[in-house]
C-alpha cells in the first residue's frame, strides 16, 4: 500500500501528486521553490489569483502539462501556520483522499514535507495522519444490494516523498493506518442490521479477532452464565430467541497480569426497548445499540496490530432486547453477578444492566482500570449534541488520561457530574438495592451512575456515546453512518497508558 521514497519528486510518474500548502505571503517559497521554479512562477500566480487556495482543507487541481512526471498537482490548504494542529491536517488529507478517490485511479503520491510545520505538526505525526486519513476516508460500507459488473477503481498505492528516515517513516504510516483500518472494522459491525450481526455472530468475529492475533479468549454461552449468576445480562436476554454471549478477550503485554485495563463494551444488537417499547421511529436504527462493543473490537485489533507494553482483558456483554411471554418487566427483580439486586423500573435501560455484570466479570478477571463505552442514553445526546462523547469518573488521573487520548484521536469528550445525591436516586428502591431509571433528571448521569456502583472503588471511566457513534451526514474522514467514535481513543489510551495507583 504504502512506499516511501528519497528520490526525484517531480522526475516520477504519477496520476496525482498531493501537496500541501500554507497561507503565507508567498506560499510557493522553501519546499514548494523548486515546483515553482519549474513552473516558471505559475502556481504563485496561481495562487495570487486565487486558483491555488491556502485556507483549511480546501483543494485546488492543477494539470501539470508534462512540465513533471505526475499528470495532475493537489494543492491541500492547510492555513496559517500559527492556527495549524495535527487534527486540521486530517482532515484536510481526508477530504483530499476522498477526492482523490473520485478521480477513480489507482495509485497517488503525497509530498510529505510539505505537510511539515516547525513543532506544530513533525514528519512522523503528518505521516501517521496520511495514512490514517486515507483510511478512514475512503471507508465505504457495502451493504447488500446486488453488485454492479463493472469492476471498482480504488487506490491501491500510495508514494510518500521525504528526505527524513525511510524507516522511521514508514514504522509511523503502519501505526496510522492501523488506527485508521482498527476505526473502520467497528463501523463495519455498527453498520451492520441486527438480524445478520447477532449475539452469536460477534462472538465468532471475535473469535476470528483472537486466533489472528493471538489473544486468549473465553466466550460464556446462557448455561455458563446462570452458574456464575450473571442475572442482569440473562434478564435482559429473556425475551430473545438468540442465545447471549459473554466475550472475553485478553492481551498480556507485559510479564506479569498486573495494572490490567479493562475494556467494557455494551453490545445490544438490537434493542427494542423491551415492555417499555420504543417508538417507531425511535426504534429504527436500533441494530447500532452495539457501538460500544464494537469500540472496543477495533480497539482490539489495533492493540493485536501494535502490541504495545500492556495487558489489557476486553469484556462484551451482548444479546438482544426482544418482547415476548418470557421477557422481563417493570416491577422484576433480578440479582445481579455481584449480588446486588436491582428493581426494573424501565426495560429500556437495559445497557446499564448488560455492563453492570460485564464490568464485576472484568474485576473478577484482574482488571485494576475500567473505561466501559456504550450507545447508552439519549439524554447524553440532550445535553451535548452529536459532536461530543459524554464522560463520568471515579478517578482523576485515568480520567486525564482518557482525556488526553480522546483529543489526540480527534474523538472530543466531556465530563458530567457525579454526587452523592446522585448515587442516592440509583439506591432509592423500596425492594432492592438499586433501581435501574430514577427518572428523566439527568438521565446520562443516572445511567452512567448506575454502572459506577458496579465498578465500586476500581478506576473508571464511563463514556456515552450515544450521540457521537452514528453520522446523519459524510464527513472529511468518512461517509455517513457509523463513526467507529472511541476505537482510537481506547487504542491510544492503551498505547499511552501509565499505571496509577491502585
Amino acid at each position: 500500500m504504502f512506499t516511501v521514497k528519497h528520490e526525484s519528486l517531480y522526475s516520477s510518474s504519477h496520476e496525482n501528486l498531493i501537496i500541501g500548502v500554507f497561507d503565507a505571503p508567498n506560499k510557493f517559497e522553501n519546499k514548494l521553490a523548486k515546483l515553482n521554479d519549474i513552473f516558471e512562477g505559475q502556481l504563485m500566480d496561481f495562487a495570487k489569483s486565487g486558483d491555488v487556495s491556502a485556507k483549511p482543507k480546501s483543494l485546488s487541481k492543477i494539470h501539470t502539462f508534462g512540465k513533471i512526471g505526475s499528470k495532475r498537482l493537489l494543492f491541500v490548504g492547510l492555513g496559517k501556520k500559527k492556527e495549524y494542529s495535527f487534527d486540521v491536517l486530517r482532515e484536510a488529507l481526508g477530504k483530499a483522499f476522498k477526492e482523490t478517490k473520485n478521480m477513480k485511479i489507482e495509485e497517488t503520491a503525497v509530498f510529505l514535507d510539505s505537510l511539515t510545520a516547525d513543532e506544530k505538526v513533525d514528519t512522523l505525526d503528518a505521516a501517521h495522519a496520511i495514512s490514517e486519513a486515507f483510511a478512514m476516508a475512503t471507508y465505504e460500507f457495502e451493504g447488500y444490494k446486488q453488485k454492479s459488473n463493472e469492476p471498482e477503481k480504488n487506490i491501491e498505492k500510495i508514494a510518500v516523498y521525504t528526505e527524513e528516515s525511510q524507516e522511521d517513516v514508514m514504522a509511523a504510516l503502519t501505526v496510522g493506518f492501523a488506527y485508521g483500518k482498527g476505526t473502520n472494522s467497528a463501523r463495519t459491525l455498527v453498520n451492520m442490521p441486527g438480524n445478520i450481526l447477532t449475539a452469536s455472530e460477534m462472538a465468532k468475529y471475535a473469535a476470528e479477532l483472537a486466533n489472528r492475533y493471538e489473544f486468549d479468549i473465553e466466550i460464556l454461552d446462557k448455561k455458563e452464565m446462570i452458574e456464575l449468576g450473571m442475572g442482569a445480562l440473562l434478564a435482559v436476554n429473556q425475551g430473545s430467541v438468540e442465545p447471549p454471549k459473554m466475550i472475553v478477550m485478553k492481551y498480556q503485554g507485559r510479564e506479569d497480569w498486573n495494572h490490567v485495563i479493562g475494556l467494557v463494551g455494551k453490545g445490544i444488537t438490537f434493542d427494542t426497548g423491551g415492555y417499555s417499547i420504543k417508538p417507531k421511529d425511535g426504534i429504527v436504527g436500533m441494530k447500532t445499540d452495539m457501538g460500544g462493543a464494537a469500540a472496543v473490537l477495533g480497539a482490539m485489533e489495533i492493540i493485536g496490530e501494535l502490541k504495545p507494553e500492556q495487558n489489557v482483558i476486553a469484556v462484551i456483554p451482548s444479546t438482544d432486547n426482544m418482547i415476548s411471554g418470557a421477557a422481563f418487566k417493570p416491577d422484576d427483580v433480578i440479582t445481579s453477578m455481584s449480588g446486588k439486586t436491582i428493581e426494573v423500573l424501565n426495560t429500556d435501560a437495559e445497557g446499564r444492566l448488560v455492563l453492570a455484570d460485564a464490568v464485576t466479570y472484568a474485576k473478577q478477571h484482574g482488571a485494576s482500570y475500567l473505561v466501559d463505552v456504550a450507545t447508552l442514553t439519549g439524554g447524553v445526546i440532550v445535553a451535548l449534541g452529536t459532536e461530543t462523547t459524554g464522560a463520568m469518573a471515579n478517578n482523576e488521573a485515568l480520567f486525564e488520561q482518557v482525556l488526553e487520548a480522546s483529543y489526540e484521536a480527534g474523538e472530543p469528550i466531556w465530563r458530567l457530574p457525579l454526587f452523592e445525591k446522585d448515587k442516592q436516586r440509583i439506591r432509592n428502591s423500596q425492594v432492592a438495592d438499586l433501581n435501574n431509571s430514577p427518572g428523566r433528571e439527568g438521565h446520562a448521569i443516572m445511567a452512567g451512575g448506575f454502572i459506577g456502583e458496579f465498578a465500586e472503588d476500581t478506576p473508571w471511566v464511563h463514556l456515552d456515546i450515544a450521540g457521537t457513534s452514528t453520522n446523519s451526514k459524510q464527513h472529511d474522514l468518512g461517509p455517513a453512518g457509523a463513526t467507529g467514535v472511541m476505537t482510537r481513543t481506547l487504542a491510544l489510551l492503551v498505547e499511552r497508558f501509565e499505571a496509577t495507583e491502585e
